[in-house]
């Protein structure tokens, strides 16, 4: 566990998978075909947290939805990319528009197209119901499933190794 929040300590960008991180994976649609997308508010409150102590938040997905265009823009999330069957590429991007290393990137993704941008990221994590093999390939694997708290988890992690999660809780004291 030592290794793990030294790791966290470094982190100054984490990056989410949508399907199955974010969400619990399902698919579901309208009547009219439009694809509907469930997010946990906790999650998203998470992601605002981290935001509030400087660290940068960025979505990398193969799929293009407009319900994650418009949630990441209600959680005010500038950092997203969508249409990326291969990761790498905004991953670079992220990388030199942010003047990060990878230690100082942390990914969640939970099936094998992240493998690519996990095998890189400083903190590389995945969600308690991805595929057994994805435990091979990480630093870390939530309690919480993907679209059920495990991108919260993954924030206050964050933030309590690098000391900051008592600033959100005394924000919200005052």
């Amino acid at each position: 566990m030592d290794a793990l929040i030294e790791k966290a300590k470094k982190i100054r960008l984490v990056t989410f998978d949508v399907d199955g991180v974010l969400t619990a994976g399902d698919m579901s649609y309208s009547q009219n075909g439009i694809e509907l997308k469930h997010f946990h508010v906790h999650d998203g409150q998470g992601m605002k947290h981290l935001r509030q102590t400087g660290v940068e938040v960025a979505i990398i997905t193969a799929c293009k939805s407009p319900a994650i265009k418009r949630r990441m823009e209600d959680l005010g999330i500038t950092h997203v990319y969508q249409m990326q069957v291969d990761k790498r590429v905004a991953y670079e991007d992220l990388k030199q528009q942010l003047h990060l290393t990878d230690q100082q990137i942390a990914y969640a993704g939970d099936d094998l197209p992240d493998l690519p941008i996990l095998s890189r990221a400083g903190l590389a994590i995945t969600v308690a119901n991805a595929p057994k093999i994805m435990q091979q390939y990480v630093h870390w694997t939530t309690k919480n499933k993907g679209g059920n708290g495990a991108v919260r988890e993954i924030c206050d992690f964050i933030m309590q190794a690098q000391g900051t999660y008592q600033t959100i809780i005394d924000f919200y004291l005052r």
